[in-house]
């Protein structure tokens, strides 16, 4: 659900990104099925053909190791393939499906095909497969999908017949209505719950805490961390606290925010990165250099191991604090800590230059890069361009913009900014020599249709040099755009 990706916790956030790999080859390094199905990253790759050719080849499967490879394909959001290995597992008859099998291909079936897929696959169902986990599967496959009406006559049905006790039931509903925008109804939720006696958990609180934060109602917010902080089930956790502290933060309330991140922090897990990362975005909002910097050096005692993930984190505070000189450090540090390389990185500082008008700069850092033959990309080169220009330095915006347009690739979504391209053009008009014309009007027309501005850019630069234009306008003409007004007082300037 949407709103989980705010509001989950440090544990689920490093699931997703610490795979298991324990059952990729065996301890004699032969091959398994999951070392078959695990290249196929592709999720438009079928893996039947090679559930089917371990078959054919005499290999045994095992119902749990099936289980385990759904499980991983799941955690790693190749949901079509995990529905493919759950299907075919079905198919073939390998094993009575209990509730918790069906439970799982329904939840698959709706995030691969919809809630109207899944719910043709529950009806389908016999009775006694039809439990409070399979009913639990489809209200989820509703509410993901913000079908509201439906969510609530499903849920409705499940309290007729008892199935409405457990807490994930709850927060999916807290979650729909986060989902949609009515935070007010999260409360009222949570209430519900408790009176029917299921225990609120951690994600319940939080959904609460975030919905009464999106509504500024601070005071309600404290209501619920007391009754967290009051509960012997509850083991308090960083996110919490990290949540109340940004809503602090937004309403002003510095110290009422530190206090809330000293609690967090001392709840973090010594080596859990995403937690450190949080909190040093949240310390930069409150402007705390201090903070950053000291958070920064305990994260870097406790995890041993960075990822680039936490070198984006840590350079963004930074180049929001203004403080390039100990962001530089840190480039230099991931530069030396033998991460792969991620233009993302660099690109930070790149375009925290150019917004404080650091454009040489910026544009060092780029040919640096190049010299060093690592990737970079049009738009970091098409922006120190443009700040070049505001600053009025046309030929050196015409090399980034050079520079910007022989990188650029099909499909990738950059296009040149029309203001910087206009502009350029209009000194190349004026300043450029024929030859720089033509090569620039020709990368362009590989970015942006032709148009009547790039004509008038080459006739100009061939007039200014005594050169025919029969080639230029026979071109135009070719292309359908026709002599105007300025087109005739280019072609003016010949004569005169």
């Amino acid at each position: 659900m949407n709103s989980m990706k705010l509001l989950s916790s440090s544990k689920s956030l490093a699931q997703n990104g610490v795979f298991s790999r324990f059952y990729y080859t065996n301890r004699f390094n032969k091959a398994t099925l999951y070392s078959r199905i695990s290249p196929l990253g592709s999720p438009d790759k079928s893996v039947e053909a090679e559930l089917d050719d371990w078959l054919k080849h005499g290999n045994n499967i095992r119902v749990a190791e099936l289980q385990r490879i759904i499980h991983d394909l799941r955690k790693r959001k190749r949901f079509t393939q995990a529905l493919q290995v759950s299907e075919w597992m079905n198919k073939k008859g390998l094993c009575a499906f209990s509730p918790t099998e069906h439970a799982v291909q329904l939840d698959l079936i709706g995030k691969v095909r919809g809630f109207l897929s899944a719910e043709s696959y529950f009806n389908k169902l016999k009775d006694q497969d039809k439990t409070e986990k399979t009913y639990g599967a489809l209200l989820n496959c509703y509410v993901r999908q913000r079908q509201i009406d439906k969510s609530l006559s499903h849920l409705q049905k499940m309290k007729e017949l008892g199935f409405a006790s457990s807490t994930l039931t709850y927060n999916d509903i807290m979650c729909l209505y986060t989902n949609i925008g009515q935070h007010e109804k999260v409360p009222d939720v949570l209430r519900e719950m408790k009176e029917n006696n299921v225990s609120p958990d951690n994600f319940s609180y939080r959904i609460c805490i975030n919905s009464l934060g999106v509504r500024s109602d601070l005071e309600g917010i404290e209501e619920i961390l007391t009754e967290m902080e009051d509960q012997p089930h509850i083991k308090m956790d960083w996110n919490t606290y990290a949540v109340v502290a940004s809503f602090y933060i937004k309403a002003g309330l510095t110290e009422k925010a530190i206090d809330a991140l000293k609690k967090s922090e001392q709840k973090l897990d010594n080596k859990d990165g995403t937690g450190y990362n949080h909190l040093i975005s949240l310390y930069t909002s409150l402007g705390n250099k201090a903070e950053v910097l000291r958070l920064w050096g305990l994260e870097k005692e406790a995890c041993k191991r960075y990822i680039n993930k936490d070198f984006i984190i840590m350079l963004q505070s930074l180049v929001k604090l203004d403080e390039f000189e100990e962001a530089e450090k840190i480039l230099k540090e991931w530069e030396s800590s033998g991460n792969y390389y991620d233009f993302r990185i660099p690109n930070i500082i790149i375009v925290g230059y150019v917004k404080k008008g650091l454009h040489e700069k910026a544009e060092t850092m780029l040919e640096n890069l190049k010299e060093k033959g690592k990737t970079t990309i049009p738009n970091s080169w098409g922006i120190v361009a443009a700040s070049y220009l505001d600053k009025g330095q046309a030929k050196k915006a015409f090399k980034c913009m050079k520079a910007a347009l022989s990188l650029f690739t099909e499909n990738k979504g950059w296009k040149p900014n029309l203001r910087v391209v206009t502009s350029i053009l209009d000194w190349l008009g004026d300043e450029g020599s024929v030859q720089e014309v033509e090569e620039f009007v020709e990368s362009l027309k590989r970015t942006v249709p032709v148009d009547r501005k790039m004509y008038h850019t080459l006739l100009k630069a061939n007039v200014r040099h005594g050169e025919r234009v029969d080639k230029v306008l026979d071109l135009m003409k070719a292309d359908k755009i026709n002599e105007d007004e300025e087109t005739k007082s280019i072609l003016a300037m010949k004569s005169s």
